[in-house]
């Protein structure tokens, strides 16, 4: 008899409803990779793990197999060998809807138990996983561990809880009684059942292909539907991992594994486009361009489609009341990763009559030269600096910024970074520019990587109002504001709320803009054209099942 995974972890669950109810801090996975919380040897297992996938075939048999796809290179300078069936949709399909024939009768209970059961294991596998995740995006391993690990299972168990919360609110069955007066009451027998839409199709991205793909791929899988995931080619194992671990929690509960399937394809493959449009998908979730989640969301009109794309996210400085406090926290957040992440700030605007300062005033060369010095400074120790930056995941991400520095006077320049244990690894430090605010065809895009611009304002009124139009025209998952003055917070606050962005003020200690707490922060409002839908709540979980009833009298 299958394990109750459902009733094995319950009490997790409602925990986890509990913490988007509140919005406090929570988390019941360990963001450290501490022994204590993971065993003393989790590392070097996992480590081990990681490495006996390396150079070989990757083994899921699933149904549909046409030959063998894989061309992953770690950043930091090697390539994994790794090969994954290439998988036949016109075979891997009808497969899939076989496997649903009994899925879908299976219920709410059993759909969310093994959501949490496939998110516990993956726990457990949190150290393989970092190593894949480094490999494969170039983080660092400390951000691989916590982002690829813990902080995307809370946001796989996130999508979970909001899901549970949006089903439960439809009772089994319930009697409906009608009072007629002197005559008997009309009574009826009514039942409801939660039906899930089809099939869903989760295409990642290569800079954080669990951390993005996590919320949609258990919002799926806990309402019922089928999931087909599509990794990034440049990031594949790490998904495979997943998808492994999934389909075996589902054989473990007595289900077709079929039910999660991965479709892996070369650079040059169109398999997003073609699986987008088949009718049997009824659910997309994208993360990456603006070019791609745009034709997704013209084209495939069959489906619900939920899409995280391109941003230009801006920061305003009007004044600090902690200008050294405010310099290493921008630093951070433009080295973090390399600024590979949809959350990093890119435009800095800040006013050319300058900022007013506990030291006094600061012009707007003082600023823009001290944002560079900081950054300098945060990565003058090369040790330290490799764990900040990690390595740039692409080729396309150094043409880039070597492209960019013809658009502005040039602060702090991008200089290449040896690594001390990889020496073919990506490693760049930030290109930060200095740009007028009528050189909007420069900056006013997102340029994806270690670039950003500080920008010369007419005042505080035009950064803001920039800030909001670069938001709704463009796109902006994240805004910072740095004011001592009631009036411009309350202003940007209203900009923020109007451009659906979420919005960060005065940060100078150890929180960073570019970082989102599960549980708590609202990552993308689906409010402006970086995001179609807010990832996670509960309109994100909706359109993702349907209600059917029955009726009978009493």
């Amino acid at each position: 008899m299958p394990e109750n995974f459902f009733e094995k972890h319950k009490d997790l669950l409602q925990q986890a409803v509990d913490a988007i109810q509140k919005r406090g801090y929570w988390s019941p996975f360990a963001e450290m990779p501490s022994p204590k919380a993971y065993g003393e040897t989790a590392n070097e297992d996992g480590k081990r793990a990681f490495e006996a996938r390396l150079n070989k075939p990757f083994l899921l048999h699933q149904p549909g197999s046409a030959g063998e796809t894989g061309e992953e290179e770690s950043p930091y300078g090697f390539s994994l060998g790794i090969t994954y069936p290439r998988a036949e949709a016109d075979l891997l399909v009808p497969a899939i809807q076989k496997a649903c024939e009994s899925w879908r009768k299976a219920g709410p209970e059993a759909w969310v138990g093994v959501a949490l059961e496939s998110l516990i294991r993956l726990n457990r596998k949190s150290f393989e996983m970092a190593y894949a995740v480094m490999h494969t995006t170039g983080q660092a391993f400390m951000m691989a561990f916590q982002a690829g690990g813990p902080h995307a299972q809370d946001r796989g168990l996130e999508a979970v809880a909001y899901v549970w919360s949006e089903m439960s609110r439809t009772p089994k069955a319930t009697l409906w009684e009608k009072p007629q007066g002197k005559n008997e009451p009309l009574r009826m027998e009514k039942q409801f059942r939660i039906v899930p839409r089809g099939i869903g199709l989760v295409i990642a991205c290569c800079t954080f292909p669990t951390w993005n793909s996590y919320p949609g791929l258990f919002a799926d899988l806990a309402t019922g539907n089928a999931v087909i995931v599509k990794p990034h080619p440049g990031a594949i194992l790490p998904l495979a991992i997943t998808v492994e671990t999934i389909r075996q929690v589902l054989a473990d509960s007595g289900f077709d594994p079929n039910i999660v399937t991965l479709v892996a394809h070369g650079t040059k493959d169109r398999v997003a486009q073609t699986l987008a449009l088949r009718p049997e998908v009824k659910l997309i979730d994208f993360t990456g361009s603006s070019e791609h989640g745009e034709w997704l969301e013209q084209n495939a009109r069959q489906a619900v489609v939920f899409t995280e794309k391109a941003g230009v996210n801006p920061v305003v400085i009007d004044s600090t009341g902690d200008f050294k406090g405010m310099v290493r926290n921008l630093a951070f957040s433009l080295s973090l990763y390399s600024a590979q992440m949809c959350t990093a700030p890119q435009n800095i605007y800040v006013p050319q009559s300058g900022i007013d300062t506990p030291e006094g005033r600061f012009t707007f060369d003082q600023v823009a030269s001290a944002i560079g010095e900081g950054i300098g400074k945060l990565l003058g120790d090369t040790a330290r600096a490799v764990e900040v930056l990690g390595a740039i995941q692409n080729e396309t991400i150094l043409r880039r910024i070597d492209e960019a520095r013809l658009l502005g006077e040039v602060v702090a320049d991008s200089k290449p970074m040896e690594h001390p244990q990889f020496k073919d690894a990506r490693v760049r430090t930030p290109l930060l520019l200095k740009a007028d605010a009528n050189d909007q065809s420069k900056f006013m895009r997102e340029l994806f990587g270690p670039i950003a611009f500080v920008i010369a304002t007419r005042d505080t009124a035009q950064s803001i109002h920039m800030a909001l139009r670069g938001a709704l025209d463009h796109g902006a998952l994240t805004m910072s504001v740095y004011s001592t003055n009631d009036a411009v917070l309350d202003e940007a606050r209203e900009a923020a709320a109007d451009a659906g962005v979420a919005l960060s003020c005065n940060l100078t200690g150890g929180v960073f803009v570019n970082q989102s707490a599960a549980y708590s922060d609202f990552h993308g409002t689906g409010a402006n054209p970086a995001a179609n839908s807010a990832l996670t709540d509960s309109a994100f979980v909706a359109s993702r099942f349907r209600v059917s009833q029955s009726r009978a009298h009493a």
